[in-house]
């Protein structure tokens, strides 16, 4: 008997059972669900950035205004 991957056991037992429509579906839901994590990460830093120029230019008005 040979010993097999988890991912290899796992796809071997939905090729098995002719859940492919059910694999596909999990795929596209990791794939999506990552793509919103990485976006959500790209949205926070863009925040952040947005925020430091912002404070940059309170603190220049700040120093000509005087």
């Amino acid at each position: 008997m040979t010993e097999f991957l988890p991912l290899e056991s796992t796809l071997r037992e939905f090729t098995q059972r002719g859940d492919l429509a059910h694999l596909a579906l999990l795929c596209w839901a990791c794939c999506a669900s990552g793509l919103l994590v990485w976006a959500m990460q790209e949205i926070t830093a863009a925040h952040r950035r947005y925020e430091k120029f912002v404070s940059e230019l309170a603190r220049l008005n700040k120093l000509f205004e005087k």
